[in-house]
């Protein structure tokens, strides 16, 4: 890219352990960056799933030791290897890492900050959240769907600090791939559908909703079996609430997956029954694939689903409308061959290469 792409160096600052969508999206957008001969590398935790994914993929990383956003020791540390690697730009990828990344900022004036917001929650319920992102030490927010830039200019953010930048998919890596041994793993029939979601097993997922659901599905169509990967801290009550509604035979709670790519290869329907999402990169995943989707109104989620054309849209908390779409593309294999056809082409604007390609000129902006 020659003398303009080395005026900018990027130091992203992450400092969660386990790996979910927003890693997904670090991990492209560094790699992305170094295709584009822009100098960048994350720091992050030693013990934390995403350094182990750097470091296998010999992507360039830092570890310190972070023990809260407060953290003043490993805020001067990360200010010191700013200072001697040369970073000009210092993007935190969450609230955590944002706190710690105004430490930092405040250590190294000359460092432009930029965070990432992935969630449609409100910054104005705590006192620390606004302090953070409506913070004149905050050069811009990158919002990951319109639904988020909502909620913070609602939040009393100014609408010039916001900036748009949906997530971004690999398209290539989800070539369509033979079916292999992990139905009979599962132990699910030959001649079941199946719906799957890729989740954590946190409360705004809200898995209550898609048990409720599938439930309700059971009862109309019993050639089913629903799978969900992921985990969380939810998985326990989960677990009990499948019992009580004696779906233990037609639920499967896989745990965290690395092999995520054989999963939705055995998916028929890929569902996100969420109350609030950010964007929700799962449902561009399963759109990759070629899968008909079923997602709820909530956050960033109606970004990616055009009704009745690459999938359907129900109200959030609504297991009814949830099952009885579930059950229409089921019953209905004209309709989930229609939404299957029109799924792949529908994430064609959320490509990896646009996602790096604007990063890149806020940056430089």
């Amino acid at each position: 890219m020659g003398k303009e792409a080395k005026e900018i160096k990027v130091l992203h600052l992450e400092t969660a352990l386990e790996w979910r969508g927003g890693q997904q999206q670090i991990s492209y957008l560094v790699q992305g960056l170094l295709q584009q001969a822009v100098p960048t590398a994350l720091v992050c935790r030693p013990e934390s799933r995403i350094y182990q994914y750097f470091n296998r993929n010999k992507l360039p990383v830092f570890t310190k030791h972070m023990r809260h956003g407060l953290d003043f020791f490993a805020a001067h540390q990360i200010a010191r290897l700013v200072r001697q690697q040369g970073f000009n730009i210092l993007h935190a990828h969450s609230s955590h890492a944002l706190m710690l990344g105004l430490l930092v900022k405040m250590m190294s004036g000359f460092l432009k900050l930029v965070a990432s917001r992935r969630v449609d929650f409100s910054v104005r319920k705590s006192i620390v959240g606004s302090l953070k992102y409506n913070n004149a030490l905050v050069d811009k927010v990158i919002c990951i769907s319109e639904n988020i830039a909502r909620v913070l200019i609602n939040d009393g953010l100014p609408e010039a600090k916001l900036e748009i930048i949906h997530s971004g998919i690999d398209v290539s890596r989800f070539e369509w791939q033979k079916p292999d041994s992990l139905r009979e793993e599962l132990k699910i029939p030959a001649d079941h559908l199946v719906v799957g979601t890729v989740a954590a097993l946190v409360g705004h997922k809200d898995y209550p909703n898609l048990l409720q659901a599938a439930k309700i599905v059971r009862q109309e169509f019993e050639k089913v079996t629903f799978v969900a990967v992921g985990d969380g801290a939810d998985r326990s009550k989960l677990e009990s609430l499948k019992h009580e509604l004696n779906l233990v035979e037609h639920f499967i709670f896989v745990g965290f997956r690395n092999d995520l790519d054989r999963f939705y290869s055995l998916f028929d329907l890929f569902v996100l029954a969420s109350h609030k999402e950010g964007l929700g990169t799962s449902v561009l995943d399963a759109l990759a694939c070629g899968l008909p989707v079923v997602g709820t109104m909530a956050g960033g989620i109606p970004e990616m689903i055009e009704p009745e054309i690459n999938g359907l849209l129900v109200p959030a908390k609504n297991p009814q409308a949830l099952a009885q779409a579930i059950l229409r593309i089921l019953k209905n294999q004209i309709l989930r061959e229609k939404l299957a056809l029109n799924a792949r082409s529908s994430v064609q604007k959320f490509s990896v290469e646009q996602m790096v390609q604007k990063h890149l000129a806020l940056y430089r902006s």
